[in-house]
């Protein structure tokens, strides 16, 4: 499965983005998706993750509340709806694919876009 993460941009405080992931044909429907972030300095950390149906969903306490993932399998697309943005979601964003609904067991990888919060 290839990843292409992409929604990234600046953004003020308070502000909203709307990041995607479209996957290649194939088989996305039966993978996990999950999203991830890393700021500069610090760990990549979890941030959402969505069962192969939507079903369930799970998010880091740090964007509980503020941060909605979901997905459309007929497209092959993950989406993270990020509201209330604050200066410390500042990161590279990241999307994931793996056969488990886990928060860190993901085979595959996209390359990552860019969240910037302006205070």
């Amino acid at each position: 499965v290839q990843l292409q993460a992409s929604g990234g941009g600046l953004v003020q405080a308070g502000g909203s983005l709307r990041l995607s992931c479209a996957a290649s044909k194939g088989t996305f429907s039966t993978y996990s998706m999950g999203w991830f972030r890393q700021a500069p300095g610090k760990e990549r950390e979890f941030v959402a993750r969505i069962s192969w149906g939507g079903a369930l969903t799970d998010y880091a306490d740090s964007v509980k509340g503020r941060f909605t993932i979901s997905r459309n399998n007929a497209e092959n697309t993950v989406f993270l709806q990020m509201n209330s943005l604050k200066t410390e979601d500042t990161a590279i964003y990241y999307c994931a694919a793996g056969v488990d609904y886990s928060r860190d067991a993901y085979t595959y990888w996209g390359q990552g876009t860019q969240v910037t919060v302006s205070s």
